[in-house]
């Protein structure tokens, strides 16, 4: 029962940067609102301000970082719920999903394949290190 009540069907809607927030895409009203009218959120492909009311149906791009989300809002609440409950909130168009986990694979790809040690050389490296600067035997 408290599910149902803090998700609402309203006709009237809500703000778009408190449906950002509840819904989980920003950490902070406030963050959502500078991504509003930074241009990283999108209504109807329109760019708005942060008080637009945002109604179901409606279809929002979200940039976030290097990650694009195509979604339809299905839902509308005012508070914010859990992650679970946030994720029934729209609908992501699946060459949306699609293409974030592509996104995704790649850039943890790049991530392994580039990854630095941390920490003092060991004695390995250091005659290595050692060897290149022309101390070495």
């Amino acid at each position: 029962m408290a599910v149902e009540r803090m998700l609402m069907e309203k006709n009237d809607g809500v703000r778009l940067d408190r449906w950002l927030w509840s819904a989980r895409f920003f950490k902070t009203r406030q963050n959502a609102a500078d991504a509003v009218r930074s241009g990283r959120v999108l209504i109807n492909e329109q760019r708005t301000k942060p008080a637009k009311t945002v109604r179901t149906g409606d279809k929002l791009q979200i940039r976030k970082a290097a990650f694009r989300y195509l979604i339809e809002v299905t839902v509308l609440t005012e508070k914010r719920v859990g992650p679970a409950i946030a994720a029934s909130l729209y609908r992501e168009s699946d060459e949306s999903l699609q293409a974030r986990r592509t996104l995704q694979e790649q850039m943890k790809a790049q991530r392994s394949s580039t990854r630095i040690q941390k920490g003092r050389p060991s004695k390995r490296d250091r005659r290595l290190i050692e060897r290149l600067h022309g101390r070495g035997h």
